[in-house]
């Protein structure tokens, strides 16, 4: 690995210049000090946004382009369903319109699940909370667990399912931890977090207490992956702001200064800058249905106390062992390699992930994670705030990333937007993926003032074209138009039919159901992995490589990313026109590699470590509902 000491100086220069000099009553010498990580300082921490102000940006009708820049013919990607799939009569409720406070602004995550086994996906969706409904004087806003009915319909089975969570919810992690064949649900809470174990019979039981991952204070998008191969998942979750729900950092209260609630001179909430920052936790699987807290013997504890709001378990240097990630709100981001050795090294720095091009950190929301270019390694991409292009990192090998946005062509279309969930998806079946992401302002304001943004917002969605990044314009009357204040994405095959779909959480709405109808011919094969007695059951931190239509194609099978959410366990190939797979190879989780033989394509196929193909997943030649 490279050391880019000059980076990291370089960055923190840049820091203090942009951001107004070093922690209040602290000189650089004193945060090196306190935080030596790779010589670097600590991040000031002045202001609300880590970019600086961009011009606005209008579409030809005046509007914001985050909620314009339509046009009135094109290809037509995704069309919202989420009135007729009936996901549209549950509604997302977090804090007050007016959004007063920092808690009221982040919103939840979203799961995609068959937690009956049934080969269907369901879909889990989380709700926020207001101060009324966490001091009893109203009712708290539920969860939603929607069962697949098979037909292009959901059904809410929350109720019997027993997974209404009714505490604030931040993220979902799906995963099998106890390897009994059924997926569990963990939840991150303001407050203490849930762990739904999965009863088979549709319904779950909270068994968070005894397992000892409550916590208690404020926990955001978590991530499984079995970190030191003992064959069981690890969990590892990242915390955010610690807050006091009876002293809310507010205008003018003794516990925040007024710098750091103010967007471009204008009044907002507070934070997360000024706010004293929440830990990390990762919680090793002690397979009794317990966990333990090994977040400082494995180096992962976050004594910055950085404002964690996603992470992601995933192998990014090509070694057989999953490394973590994690993606902090206006402080730098973690990189944590895995040493084989029971822990993991910092290269935070060391890697470029942790600051951008210019060496300057971002206010990072989501974690996009996928091999963009056929060569074997995992790339990266950041949703930020607003006022800021989203980075998208290039894996150069042996965890070496470098920000190659700007030459992608894809920096200053981002600018405007405030992104949150993201995925890498191959929407059209091509074999290359494509990017998207979810996005909505925290402040209301927004619609009011001339920053050429809006509170509301689109999402974006970017087509690979041969490694190459393009917008895909937002056609009037589809999906890609349809505006909210977008929070948590999850992607998977919703109807078994080889379309990849998309799922928003938007925080103060209902959520956006996009059903994927675009228009090409190409083939495409899904893989369900299920692992062996010396691994995950899941397959939990399993990579696949597949080659076919001249080219090598990665995918991972990974729980958590995006923001705060968990996407189809299931692996997805677009195949272009090709009608014929040359070779699959599966790296499990416990070391084992293995070729695969598929017979055929436009199917979903079960792989089991040891046994090979079975049978293609019957409901994979149904089409579900018309499209």
């Amino acid at each position: 690995m490279r050391f880019r000491l000059g980076k990291v100086e370089l960055g923190a220069a840049l820091l203090v210049l942009a951001l107004g000099g070093v922690a209040a009553g602290q000189s650089t010498a004193d945060q090196q000090a306190q935080h030596p990580s790779e010589g670097a300082q600590e991040p000031a921490r002045a202001g609300v946004n880590t970019g600086a102000p961009h011009e606005a940006m209008y579409d030809a009708d005046h509007r914001p382009i985050t909620a314009g820049g339509f046009v009135k013919d094109g290809p037509t990607v995704f069309m919202d369903i989420s009135a007729s799939s009936g996901l549209a009569k549950w509604h997302n409720t977090t804090g007050t319109p007016e959004k007063t406070y920092i808690i009221e602004t982040v919103g939840a995550g979203v799961g995609l699940l068959d937690y009956d086994n049934d080969g269907w996906l369901d879909i889990y969706l989380v709700n926020g909370a207001t101060y009324d409904s966490l001091s009893g004087k109203a009712a708290p806003p539920h969860a939603a667990l929607f069962h697949n009915n098979h037909d292009g319909t959901f059904t809410d089975v929350t109720e019997k399912a027993g997974v209404a969570n009714d505490r604030w919810g931040q993220g979902v992690a799906i995963a099998d931890y106890d390897n009994d064949g059924w997926p569990d649900i963990f939840v991150s809470n303001y407050g203490k977090n849930r762990l739904y174990h999965n009863n088979h019979d549709g319904t779950f039981t909270d068994v968070a207490e005894k397992a000892g991952v409550t916590l208690g204070n404020w926990s955001t998008g978590a991530t499984w992956g079995d970190y030191d191969g003992d064959g069981r998942l690890d969990l590892f979750v990242p915390g955010y702001v610690h807050y006091d729900i009876d002293e809310p950092p507010a205008q003018g209260s003794k516990n925040v200064n007024y710098q750091f609630c103010q967007f471009r001179g204008v009044k907002v909430m507070c934070g997360p800058r000024g706010l004293k920052g929440e830990q990390d936790h990762l919680f090793h699987n002690n397979g009794d249905g317990t966990f333990t807290d090994v977040s400082d013997s494995t180096g992962t504890s976050d004594k910055s106390a950085y404002y964690g709001l996603t992470s992601l378990f995933i192998d990014v240097n090509n070694d057989g062992k999953v490394d973590l990630l994690v993606a902090d709100d206006s402080t730098p981001n973690y990189l944590y390699l895995n040493n084989g050795k029971g822990g993991f090294d910092d290269a935070s720095f060391a890697s470029g992930f942790a600051l951008n091009e210019g060496g300057r950190e971002t206010a990072s929301m989501g974690i996009a994670a996928g091999d963009i270019t056929h060569n074997g390694r995992i790339d990266l991409y950041n949703t930020t705030f607003s006022d800021d292009y989203k980075p998208l990192y290039r894996n150069d090998g042996d965890a070496n990333f470098t920000d190659i946005s700007y030459q992608m062509g894809i920096a200053e279309p981002s600018v405007p937007f405030l992104g949150w969930g993201d995925a890498f998806i191959d929407y059209d079946n091509d074999g290359w993926l494509d990017l998207i992401e979810a996005n909505g302002h925290v402040y209301p304001v927004a619609d009011s003032e001339p920053w050429g943004t809006s509170f509301a917002q689109r999402p974006l969605l970017f087509h690979n074209k041969g490694g190459k990044l393009e917008v895909v314009a937002p056609v009037e009357g589809t999906g890609l138009a349809k505006i909210g204040l977008g929070r948590g994405l999850a992607y998977g095959d919703l109807f078994n039919d080889g379309k990849i779909d998309v799922v928003i959480n938007n925080m103060d709405g209902t959520p956006t159901l996009l059903r994927n109808v675009n228009k090409d011919t190409n083939h495409w094969v899904g893989l369900k992995l299920l692992g062996g007695p010396k691994g995950p059951h899941d397959a939990v931190g399993a990579t696949v490589y597949l080659k076919a239509n001249g080219f090598k194609q990665r995918a991972d099978v990974t729980s958590g990313g995006s923001f705060a959410s968990t996407s189809d366990p299931r692996l997805h190939f677009g195949l272009g026109q090709a009608t014929a797979i040359d070779s699959v190879e599966v790296h499990w989780p416990d070391g084992l590699v293995e070729q695969v033989k598929l017979p055929g394509v436009d199917a979903i196929y079960t792989v089991v470590e040891g046994s090979g193909v079975g049978k293609p997943i019957a409901a994979a030649a149904k089409a579900g509902s018309a499209r």
